[in-house]
């Protein structure tokens, strides 16, 4: 019974944390998993550690998995199911809920860049430069060029998502190919 209550406070919490904010109370959270609230501090011995467990499992939920073969095939599956997880409602919910506590929980948005999108970035940069070694892709800063995709791949379109406006944002798929090809345009040998 313990990990299925703290399974569903969890849950309970993230649901609060994603309508409210950090302003979410511990005892509406705890009427929204059906326990007491001693129960929640049992678990998470603060609100702050349970805002940290919610936002670590909501920032590895984007994390998508870069699977080899040919370049553009593998960056198109990618950035189709990047932008499906970061820029969905459950991803846009979750930067709208994890940007404003950032100043709070410092040490912890640290940690969860580098869970995230940190490790994205090195898993991006780690299939690009093997790409560039073969040479499938001009060598350049592998870094740089997965950085440079993911920006290409959220940037704008997140910005029009958290300001809901949604003229010019509803082809994904065919906009994910443009910017791989635009991408590997720039990465041609």
């Amino acid at each position: 019974m313990p990990i299925e209550n703290r399974e569903r406070v969890l849950r309970a919490a993230t649901a609060s944390f994603l309508t409210r904010g950090y302003a979410s109370s511990v005892d509406h959270i705890a009427r929204r998993a059906g326990v007491a609230k001693q129960t929640v501090y049992s678990h998470f011995t603060s609100k702050e550690r349970l805002f940290r467990e919610v936002a670590r499992g909501l920032a590895m939920s984007v994390l998508v998995e870069l699977e080899g073969g040919d370049p553009r095939e593998a960056l198109l599956r990618f950035a189709i199911a990047y932008r499906e997880r970061a820029l969905g409602a459950q991803g846009i919910a979750t930067f709208r809920t994890l940007v404003p506590e950032v100043s709070r929980f410092k040490a912890t948005a640290r940690s969860m860049y580098a869970d995230t999108v940190g490790a994205m970035v090195e898993r991006l940069a780690e299939y690009i430069g093997l790409a560039m070694r073969e040479g499938r892709l001009r060598c350049d800063d592998p870094v740089l060029a997965a950085e440079m995709l993911l920006s290409m791949l959220a940037g704008i379109d997140r910005v029009k998502r958290l300001f809901c406006v949604t003229h010019g944002i509803k082809h994904d798929e065919r906009r994910a190919t443009s910017i791989v090809d635009t991408f590997l345009r720039a990465y041609k040998t």
